[in-house]
């Protein structure tokens, strides 16, 4: 992988790599924003299982569900990632462990972006960032920079940020200091759910980069690029 040219995601299943820049910027801060329901978390777990499947070394972190229950719903989105986790290329951390033991205390960003999975990732994903965050007891300029500094170390980190769960400065800081900002939208057009991933910023792509992306979501196949939507 080429020092400028950042991180592959291809898959053959899908042609997300083609609509979005073919390569994830190094170093770099991604946002993407979404409230609850709207595909986050997919998109998050697609990007996971392509950046592994292309060799990248990638960690994520869950605030919702089991390291268990997390791998079962990916291997039923046909995004197989338990034996990425035994050869240690991939690392899931979970608030809830294994099973359904939480973590004592609110776990917060500084203990997160400090640990060792996190250090030694090239990429780390944390879904939803939002709820830890929401505790912060900085400013958002302060966080801004502890952000910065984590990624100016060589690493690259991703936020899933619901927006009803921190402040609007916060989000609007986040957002536009990025180098990749990603909304994920949805609407009902004539009974039914019309997804749209919005791309806001992209900087340093490799290559074309759609700034809206239908999608939907099937059982085996995971993420499907709707090319009848509106891109």
């Amino acid at each position: 992988m080429s020092e400028d040219i950042g991180f592959p995601f291809e898959l053959e299943t899908d042609s997300l790599s083609d609509s979005l820049g073919k390569f994830l910027p190094r170093r770099s801060l991604y946002i993407v924003t979404g409230n609850i329901g709207a595909g986050k978390s997919l998109i998050a777990q697609r990007l996971a299982f392509g950046l592994v499947a292309n060799g990248v070394r990638t960690t994520m972190v869950t605030t919702e569900l089991t390291t268990r229950g997390w791998l079962e719903q990916v291997n039923s989105l046909g995004y197989p990632l338990s034996d990425a986790t035994e050869s240690g290329n991939f690392t899931l951390l979970s608030r809830f462990g294994v099973i359904s033991d939480e973590v004592e205390g609110p776990v917060t960003i500084e203990e997160i972006l400090d640990s060792e999975p996190m250090q030694h990732a090239d990429i780390s994903i944390i879904d939803r960032a939002s709820s830890i965050l929401e505790n912060y007891e900085g400013t958002p300029d302060e966080l801004l920079s502890r952000l910065r500094s984590f990624c100016s170390e060589g690493h690259s980190l991703m936020l899933l940020l619901d927006p009803e769960e921190i402040s609007s400065e916060m989000m609007r800081i986040l957002s536009s200091s990025a180098e990749v900002a990603l909304d994920m939208r949805t609407s009902e057009i004539g009974g039914g759910l019309s997804r749209i991933l919005a791309v806001t910023r992209f900087l340093r792509a490799a290559g074309p980069v759609q700034p809206r992306i239908g999608w939907r979501v099937e059982p085996s196949m995971g993420f499907i690029v709707d090319i009848t939507a509106v891109s």
